[in-house]
């Protein structure tokens, strides 16, 4: 990778974070009261948690505590609210999507790259731009949301009971301001593809023959569920899963056992104190 690419890819992450004015954020997104309803999780994974569950608090606000130092950490994390960035995935985790991206072009792992569950479209965003970066014109980058929020929990599904996601008005990101980012940074083209709707009503239909990278935002047990029966199976070998909330209880007690149905080995990695992903075995 040559200077100015390197470069570029840099100053996209900082923006897409807003890294670039966290020195000067005012405001905090203060802890929700949602987070009562996950207890377990709340009391196992404590800040990591809190990180989690902090957008869905819009209300009220507070001044930051902390220095600016700790707020480029909790960014480099991923742990906190970047209220005007495109994603709250992290610098962590953008670094690493970015090393993912250019070992499937270096090793040439056939396949599009989809991403289910996009908010603000940031981390697509990012993956456009290393596909473009890199010369890549032969890949689709697939955004796959309900562009409304979460769904209501399905009463078949107990591990999802309680859940209020749906209730979050700040999660219903429409496909027109995903769009409208996209634009912002002349990404918007022709080799990307919306999916609007649930996951369990689109995914299975989804016309994507095979993939080098998924990357899974579900949340919920059963949205995490719909990502993985629907379209693990295109994954292609050598390609890549990543489970950006993999700290959820529901999120990773679904991923393991999909993993557990389908007798799937290959060891789970960290990338950060949130997030996870593994490559599906390269072929014999």
């Amino acid at each position: 990778m040559n200077a100015m690419t390197d470069r570029y890819l840099w100053l996209m992450k900082q923006a897409l974070t807003d890294n670039l004015r966290v020195d000067n954020e005012h405001a905090n997104m203060t802890v929700p009261e949602f987070a009562k309803l996950h207890r377990k999780s709340w009391q196992a994974y404590g800040g990591v948690m809190r990180a989690l569950l902090r957008p869905f608090g819009l209300v009220p606000m507070k001044p930051s505590s902390l220095s600016v130092e700790q707020r480029r950490k909790q960014r480099e994390g991923g742990e906190d609210w970047p209220q005007l960035g495109e994603t709250m995935v992290g610098l962590k985790r953008l670094d690493h999507l970015q090393s993912l991206l250019e070992t499937i072009l270096r090793e040439q792992i056939p396949g599009d790259i989809l991403e289910a569950g996009v908010w603000r479209g940031g981390a697509s965003i990012f993956m456009q731009a290393v596909l473009k970066a890199h010369g890549a014109q032969d890949r689709t980058v697939w955004l796959c949301d309900s562009f409304e929020g979460l769904p209501p929990p399905d009463p078949n599904v107990p591990q999802d009971a309680g859940s209020k996601f749906h209730k979050f008005n700040v999660l219903a990101v429409s496909e027109e301001t995903v769009r409208n980012n996209f634009a912002r940074y002349d990404l918007l083209d022709d080799n990307l593809r919306f999916v609007k709707g649930y996951f369990e009503n689109t995914l299975a239909t989804v016309p994507v023959e095979q993939l080098a990278l998924l990357r899974m935002d579900g949340d919920m047990y059963s949205s995490t569920m719909s990502i993985l029966d629907a379209l693990y199976d295109k994954v292609m070998p050598g390609g890549f899963i990543v489970i950006d909330d993999f700290a959820i209880d529901v999120c990773r007690e679904a991923v393991h056992d999909f993993r557990e149905r389908h007798a799937i080995t290959e060891p789970i990695e960290a990338i950060d104190d949130i997030a996870s992903f593994w490559r599906k075995g390269l072929a014999a």
